[in-house]
């Protein structure tokens, strides 16, 4: 009986060590997991924003009423527009004729909060969208 009571007290122990051993990488997957939505989620925004703002100049809207779209559409989404940058190519109305082509680019940097994951991909990962339309008369 004995060498048995002794077996079960090994074994407590090397469960404890093997828990010790994987419970740093299961707190990182669980830390990826979730900064991986997170990013996803901006992504996701940014990407509504840039078309937002390729369609307004798309139909014949100026580049402040470009970034306005964008800037109110990303405040609607809970998105800090101090952070946020929009691109507008052509830079001008006038060079926008008809047939040619608009771009806008948002990009805007998320804050990563898990230490690891944010030291790994680089913190604050910036997330950017491209959209290019067809300019309308």
């Amino acid at each position: 009986m004995l060498w048995f009571h002794d077996f079960r007290k090994t074994q407590r122990g090397q469960a404890v060590v093997e828990m010790a051993l994987v419970l740093p990488v299961l707190i990182l997957l669980v830390f990826g997991i979730v900064e991986f939505g997170r990013v996803l989620h901006t992504y996701m925004i940014v990407t509504d924003l840039s078309r937002e703002g390729a369609r307004k100049g798309a139909v014949g809207g100026t580049d402040s009423e470009i970034v306005t779209t964008v800037e109110n559409n990303a405040s609607a989404a809970g998105l800090d527009i101090a952070n946020l940058t929009v691109n507008v190519t052509p830079a001008s109305m006038a060079k926008r004729a008809r047939g040619t082509s608009v771009s806008v680019t948002v990009s805007f940097p998320v804050e990563i909060i898990a230490p690891v994951i944010g030291n790994i991909i680089g913190n604050p990962y910036t997330v950017t969208s491209h959209t290019t339309m067809r300019v309308e008369g």
